[in-house]
């Protein structure tokens, strides 16, 4: 069984992904709406540095334009290594993207 993360931010990296996952992920290009992006400073410093830095996006619900990112097909246990690396900002959702799929995402805690 597979779990499909919708990713806006450094999920998205190859770098990141080999480091969380120990592999790269493939993903599908999809959107979200309802939501807009604002800046935050995670907490996480391993995180951080994994992504290089401490400046990322978060998701707010919001009527802006629609969210381009990627559906990632993660295992169970590969979700559970992104919630390892989201820090405490984030808080796991269930959303319907654009396309009509099911996916989760992170978005302000």
């Amino acid at each position: 069984m597979s779990e499909r993360l919708f990713s806006y931010g450094t999920l998205r990296d190859p770098k990141v992904q080999r480091a969380v996952f120990g592999r790269e992920v493939a993903g599908t290009p999809d959107a979200l709406v309802g939501f807009v992006l604002k800046p935050v400073t995670i907490s996480n410093r391993h995180s951080a540095a994994i992504a290089g830095t401490d400046a990322h996006t978060i998701l707010e619900p919001g009527d802006g334009p629609p969210i381009e990112g990627l559906a990632l097909e993660l295992t169970p246990d590969e979700l559970a290594r992104a919630d390892a690396y989201e820090s405490a900002e984030y808080k796991r959702v269930a959303i319907h993207l654009r396309s009509g799929r099911d996916a989760w995402v992170y978005v302000r805690a």
